[in-house]
């Protein structure tokens, strides 16, 4: 017997993701179990994101934070209104309900008699699910019964550099988009009836499209795409391939494509994928490695970044780089000497990190990056916070060559790739014993996420754990470019390192 489901509670991020995919509305509500595990990437979204609500608290005074998820929701609305009544000057966390839907609001302030929505947001930018988030809560509140006289995202400013201390009115902009809001409330109001009608019905048939990843990647991704044949077009990288088109018309598998109708590199993903092979260009190989000269110096970072600039000189989600492993192979056949550098827990360890690097690579070094637009910018920011230096680190950044590029270009591509050309993907694909599967730091966001978690630790075993981690994973990415230009040699049957 079917039960008549009645359950059309809406909170705020049941809203967004009903207009995302009302699917996924359902899904959450009822099989919530089918939801992918929150991501380590997810979860630094997440800190990052509390940690911007509670700096932009700073911009009110006299504020009360409300928001305690030990108590009910009822008792937190009854909090929030004792708090109204009292016209306090500002909210934080405040809760509002009205005929079964809910929300929270980051920022309610009171003047003159009318209230005002923060909407607050780590982006240094507003974006167009920004303004349906907003338009929610304004309906919300005013059908609660709050005047409210505007609504406002706080995000942050891109072009603030630290100077000492955080100054919250520098780090943040304030944008006023109460008239957009406005217009949006009819919008609001008939989706969430429909989204209460969809709750009571049978699961949406809803098909996969590009709302899946669009504006977030969807929890139920995965579950909703299971039906998919592996590899199918979703596996082909790189941008010409409408792949929802092809889709719709039933090409899903690599034997169902035309290849002759895709541009070359895509051509050749699935060409290899199909028959199992690889593709060498060996001339474009040997002209690659003709580019590299001794001494070598094989470089890779460690970073981090955060929406709050963590040092003076610093701008938000600037990448910051806390550890570096180079291998130096100073002549032909000599063997590669190792170099790495860890900051110390809870220390802005910069400088010393610039001028180990420099001390390291030896003058007029080929220094070889994978993916050198990351290297050059970290260095780059190097320059912008050590100006003494300048000549030494625009001398590396002068001679640096990008190891990937030859993948990239599709110069040699292995099927096993999958059609990537990130290290993660071509140090197995070359070199079957290699890789990175074995390790407790496997990726640049575990390394990121690992070095935050040092930074909270007391416990200095579990710190040496964290390092010893860190430091393995950053040596195989530089002992891993030695070996794969090692390999490239050998497959372009050049006789050098």
């Amino acid at each position: 017997m079917s039960t008549v489901k009645t359950n059309t509670y809406l909170s705020k991020s049941l809203y967004m993701k009903g207009l995302q995919c009302v699917k996924a509305l359902y899904l959450q509500k009822y099989h919530s179990d089918l939801r992918a595990p929150i991501t380590e990437s997810q979860q630094m979204l997440f800190d990052n994101g509390a940690d911007v609500n509670v700096c932009a608290r700073r911009l009110f005074h006299s504020g009360v934070l409300l928001n305690n998820e030990r108590f009910s929701i009822p008792y937190q609305i009854r909090a929030t209104e004792t708090e109204i009544r009292r016209g306090t000057p500002a909210i934080f966390e405040g809760s509002f309900s009205f005929a079964e839907v809910f929300t929270r609001v980051d920022i309610l302030t009171f003047r003159n008699g009318q209230h005002n929505i923060y909407e607050v947001k780590s982006t240094t930018e507003i974006k167009g699910e920004h303004l349906d988030d907003v338009a929610f809560q304004y309906y919300v509140l005013t059908r609660a019964g709050v005047k409210v006289a505007s609504a406002s995202v706080v995000y942050i400013n891109k072009a603030y550099v630290r100077n000492g201390e955080i100054d919250p009115d520098k780090l943040f902009t304030i944008e006023d988009i109460t008239a957009t809001v406005k217009e949006r409330l009819d919008y609001v109001a008939a989706e969430v009836e429909n989204m209460k009608v969809a709750l009571t019905g049978k699961i949406p048939a809803i098909d996969i499209g590009e709302y899946c990843e669009k504006p977030y990647v969807c929890e139920f991704k995965t579950h909703c795409w299971r039906h998919l044949p592996k590899p199918s077009i979703f596996d082909i990288r790189g941008r010409g391939v409408k792949k929802f088109k092809l889709y719709r018309n039933g090409i899903i598998r690599f034997e169902d494509i035309d290849v002759e109708t895709l541009p070359i590199n895509q051509k050749i993903q699935v060409t290899a994928t199909l028959n199992q092979d690889n593709f060498i260009n060996k001339l474009a190989v040997r002209m690659f490695l003709k580019t590299l000269h001794y001494p070598l110096a094989y470089l890779d970072f460690e970073t981090f970044n955060h929406p709050i600039p963590y040092y003076s000189g610093c701008r938000a989600y600037q990448q910051i780089p806390f550890q570096y492993s180079i291998h130096v192979i100073p002549r032909v056949g000599a063997a590669p000497l190792h170099y790495e550098f860890l900051a110390e827990s809870g220390i802005d360890s910069r400088r010393q990190l610039v001028e180990a690097l420099i001390a390291a690579i030896p003058a007029n070094s080929c220094v070889v990056t994978y993916n050198k637009v990351f290297e050059i910018g970290v260095l780059g920011s190097c320059i912008e916070w050590f100006p003494e230096y300048a000549d030494e680190i625009q001398a590396i950044i002068d001679n640096i060559i990008d190891l990937m590029e030859p993948f990239k270009q599709k110069d040699i591509y292995y099927w096993t790739m999958n059609g990537s050309y990130s290290m993660k993907a071509v140090l197995p694909a070359l070199l079957p014993a290699m890789g990175y599967s074995g390790l407790e730091i496997g990726n640049g966001n575990m390394a990121m996420s690992a070095f935050f978690r040092m930074n909270e630790l007391s416990d200095a075993d579990g710190i040496d754990r964290i390092r010893l981690a860190l430091l393995r994973y950053c040596e195989l990415d530089t002992w891993g470019m030695v070996k794969i230009v090692e390999e490239l040699n050998r497959i372009a049957g050049m006789n050098r390192n």
